[in-house]
């Protein structure tokens, strides 16, 4: 007789036939949201490939997609961590602890002799998506970083800096920020991995010890090598701390197991469980029922459970492309800018927006004509970013430029590297962008990558603002990440879904819900379209209600702008426009035309309002920006001990001509160098040490001495008390 064991996970299947204990057939796949015709398909492989036969051969499932798909085959359901401690206790009867890290779960599970057996303690995590597979490989996206290659970065040797192990929304925020600090990507990575592995020691072990022997289990087990480094180096601390000993001529690594089926023990689980059934029991029935559902019964479920599409059809979405669309028709390709004449005489003026995701740059001139623009994916390095956007410019015909102003989260970091006349604020370069298209606008809403920004005005003036910089709820990069996942390219979101007829209801609110409330939906058999349509409809309760706070949108004005990258998807504007008009249905709801650059354009605004044509720019010039020469460093000697956070921060390091060098750090750095400090929590973080700190001391000790403070000696002479001698 033959055992099927079958795992549906919430990204991936993996499943087994054994005979005779002996392992015939098995595979793991991703199912990009298709769990039951996964499972098919991997069913009618195994009767073809190795006979398991309807009405002889059991099946057993496990996972989250397993309840709903278990009646249909006959199968028998199986708790996940049932199936794991089974096929643990068969293969590995030594063992004491076991770490299984999925796709959107964690799992530990404690083996503890006793006196009928081993006694069993499980804690798992799966409300949050901190520390697991998807979680890291979605950070990892974002770094650009190949999946072949970040199987392969290390753990050991690398500098650590502090990403939250609690929470993957905060997690993803912290990695933003060292990113945007200079931080090289592996040593992001491994703060990663160094959070995964303080996660499962420090939360969900609750207390207890794991002793040796430990087993890792689980795709990021098994295939980040970065990942099994960070487990020996934490459990061979804690064991030397809490003075566990090892087991006789066995070292750390010896008691550390990563086996190479690791993917395979809920699903040997389940075979091992099956086993010891009586007769009869999960008897396989055939895929017909399971067919059935996929070809007629889920559609007939949505259609009960389901809500509208984004459009009532063909001929809606073109009339509303065809309203929408042509407001930004004249924006220029990314990275195929509109040429600037090099013998053009008007004064030429760069604004720069460094964003969380992308970096832009537009080149304008004195009459506000827009004459260039380039838009680029962050290369996870300010730095790098800059030298990529002033190559596109200088390629672009640009030879002159009269002034440069810089906006968003790498201005602070680049404008003396640089040498910007101008550090704008988001929000101040933002709604002068705007306003200088719509002057009439009362909203303005700016949806970026990992930000949402709104702006209420009053008289063409910002009298309030709503932040949300720390949920991934409402912005493009929770969106594109859906994207990629699915493997569907984010200029071809909007596309797949418009195709969606019906779309499942997601929760309003935290990501790290959203995302679970996105694998339930998976297992009701919804589609990648109509989950992706589905999150384009959710997107405007989490930008206005969840992020805004906006409860009475029609108190916030009639003139509404969109902008921001995230408005360059059709469907979320689609979906914006919707639901603006459904609760102001006078409302006036407009496009940026140029939405993703919206925040250099303002840049570049400014840059042109603080022009003095007998003044020159203080911009460095595109030859000493692109030889730009830089080093970073992140060591113990980087932590700042100004207050009891310590922040561990980075030290860019940039070549500069004429620059005095720091003799006296602790980091020296030599003439010909400036430093630039990222990766601090608040301003004391800009000064390095004490040592910096009496230097800046004597340096105002010194201007007070050339230029003393008149009114303060005047006020000392005047009210200074007369000496009566006797």
């Amino acid at each position: 007789m033959k055992f099927a064991g079958i795992d549906v996970g919430s990204t991936t299947v993996k499943a087994v036939v054994t005979e005779g204990g002996e392992v015939l057939w098995r595979d793991y796949q991703r199912h990009n949201t298709r769990q039951a015709e996964k499972v098919l398909e991997f069913l009618e492989r195994m009767e073809a490939d190795c006979g398991l036969t309807a009405g002889e051969d059991p099946v057993f499932l496990t996972g989250s997609g397993a309840g709903l798909m278990a009646p249909m085959l006959g199968g028998k359901l199986v708790q996940e961590v049932v199936a794991v401690a089974a096929a643990v206790e068969k293969l590995h009867p030594d063992v004491r602890f076991v770490s299984e890290i999925g796709g959107e779960d964690m799992k530990t599970i404690f083996f503890t002799e006793s006196g009928e057996g081993t006694s069993k303690q499980v804690y798992m995590q799966s409300a949050c998506s901190g520390g697991t597979g998807t979680f890291i490989e979605k950070t990892a996206r974002k770094l650009r970083i190949a999946p072949e290659d970040l199987a392969a970065m290390p753990y050991e040797g690398m500098s650590l800096h502090k990403v939250s192990s609690k929470c993957g929304i905060f997690a993803e925020t912290d990695a933003n920020t060292l990113l945007k600090g200079g931080v090289p990507v592996d040593e992001i990575i491994a703060s990663l991995f160094e959070a995964v592995v303080y996660q499962n020691l420090a939360t969900l072990t609750k207390g207890n010890t794991p002793l040796p022997e430990v087993l890792l289990l689980g795709g990021p087990n098994l295939f980040f090598r970065g990942l099994q480094q960070a487990w020996r180096h934490h459990l061979a601390n804690l064991w030397h701390d809490r003075g566990i000993s090892l087991p006789e001529g066995r070292s750390v690594e010896d008691c550390i197991l990563v086996p190479e089926d690791a993917l395979y023990y809920a699903a040997l689980g389940c075979v091992e469980i099956g086993r010891g059934e009586a007769e009869g029991i999960g008897r396989f029935t055939g895929t017909g029922k399971l067919r059935w559902w996929i070809d007629e019964g889920q559609h007939e479920a949505k259609a009960k459970e389901g809500g509208k599409a984004l459009a009532r059809g063909a001929d809606d979405i073109r009339r509303f492309e065809a309203e929408y669309s042509a407001a930004d028709a004249s924006r220029p390709a990314t990275t195929k800018p509109v040429s600037v004449e090099a013998t053009d005489p008007a004064p030429l003026f760069i604004g720069c927006d460094f964003g969380s995701t992308t970096a832009k740059a537009v080149v304008m001139a004195a009459d506000g004509e827009m004459r260039f623009s380039t838009y680029v994916q962050s290369r996870g390095n300010p730095i790098e970013d800059a030298k990529s956007l002033f190559r596109d410019i200088r390629a672009g015909g640009v030879e002159d430029v009269a002034g440069l102003a810089l906006t968003g989260y790498g201005k602070d970091l680049l404008k003396d590297i640089l040498g910007a006349d101008v550090g704008v604020v988001e929000t101040v370069a933002h709604a002068k962008s705007a306003l200088d298209i719509f002057p009439q606008a009362d909203v303005i809403c700016d949806v970026g990558g990992t930000d949402v920004k709104i702006m209420i005005l009053r008289q063409g003036t910002v009298a309030d603002f709503r932040l949300n910089s720390q949920c991934s709820s409402g912005n493009g990069a929770f969106l594109q990440g859906v994207a990629e996942r699915y493997n569907v390219p984010l200029e071809d979101y909007a596309e797949k879904a418009f195709e969606a007829k019906s779309m499942p209801s997601l929760a309003m609110g935290c990501g790290v819900f959203l995302q679970s409330d996105i694998v339930n939906q998976q297992r009701k058999g919804w589609s990648a379209e109509e989950i992706m349509a589905s999150l384009a409809a959710v997107l405007p309760m989490n930008v206005w209600i969840y992020a805004g706070q906006l409860q009475n949108l029609r108190a916030a004005g009639r003139h509404f702008v969109l902008q921001g990258g995230t408005h360059r998807n059709m469907a979320v504007v689609k979906a914006q426009v919707d639901f603006i008009k459904s609760r102001v249905p006078e409302a006036e709801v407009v496009i940026h035309p140029h939405s993703g650059e919206a925040g250099a354009i303002g840049a570049a605004l400014c840059a042109r309002e603080a022009w003095d044509p007998d003044l020159p720019s203080r911009f460095a010039g595109f030859a000493r920006i692109e030889a730009l020469n830089y080093r970073s460093t992140t060591s113990e000697h980087t932590v700042c001990t100004w207050c009891a956070v310590n922040c561990k921060r980075a030290f860019i390091d940039v070549e500069v001509t004429g620059a005095e060098g720091r003799a006296w750090s602790k980091v020296p750095l030599e003439p010909g160098w400036e430093r630039v400090i990222s990766g601090n929590s608040c301003p004391r973080g800009l000064v390095e040490d004490a040592n910096e700190m009496r230097a800046v001391k004597a340096a105002m000790e010194e201007q007070r001495r050339v230029y003393p403070n008149l009114g303060e000696m005047v006020r000392e002479t005047a009210f200074r008390r007369a000496v009566i001698r006797g």
